[in-house]
């Protein structure tokens, strides 16, 4: 296998997650479900997630990772090389769960982050790397774990790229004025 079709296939199969961590910021200012996932509880003192974890994100970034992969089953059913290109078997999954399982699993990687940025003093949208990029990915793959497990060549190379491609999509989202930090 190839490394650019090692590459294709990996990001092929996380896209759901991907843009479930990418969407929840391109809905900041609609004023639907606006509330924060910890509704303003603390533990030891310190926010629980933060007020910019919201069920909005949630809502908007879950919905956008089922769409995904509802395209990426319409894909597999028309496409013959994308079916041999395709690590999943759309066929035999629900996208419904396929693009739950893996929106909400990076969604969650992101709030138990979260989580422990608020216990070591890391404001939000402050840098903490590596954390900021693995986070999603982990959770993504956690629960896609649920029905599907990929190769340790799959699961290596998105723990490897990712954090990279995340942080260059973090830096072009910043100067487009869509995150208000870089990291």
């Amino acid at each position: 296998m190839g490394f650019l079709f090692l590459a294709f296939q990996s990001l092929y199969m996380l896209l759901p997650a991907l843009l479930a961590n990418l969407v929840p910021p391109l809905f900041r200012k609609v004023n639907f479900l606006g509330y924060p996932v910890d509704l303003g509880a603390r533990w030891k003192g310190k926010p629980l997630f933060g007020s910019h974890k919201t069920y909005r994100g949630l809502f908007f970034g879950i919905t956008a990772a089922i769409i995904i992969a509802y395209v990426q089953s319409v894909l597999f059913s028309s496409s013959g090389w994308l079916r041999q290109a395709s690590l999943i078997d759309y066929s035999a999954h629900n996208f419904v769960i396929l693009g739950m399982l893996l929106g909400f699993g990076a969604l969650f990687g992101d709030l138990v982050k979260s989580f422990f940025k608020r216990r070591v003093g890391v404001k939000p949208g402050k840098p903490w790397i590596p954390f900021d990029q693995l986070d999603f990915v982990v959770g993504a793959l956690l629960f896609l774990a649920l029905v599907y497990i990929p190769s340790w060549k799959v699961m290596l190379f998105l723990l490897v790229v990712v954090p990279i491609l995340h942080i260059l999509t973090n830096h072009i989202g910043f100067y487009l004025g869509i995150n208000k930090s870089k990291w």
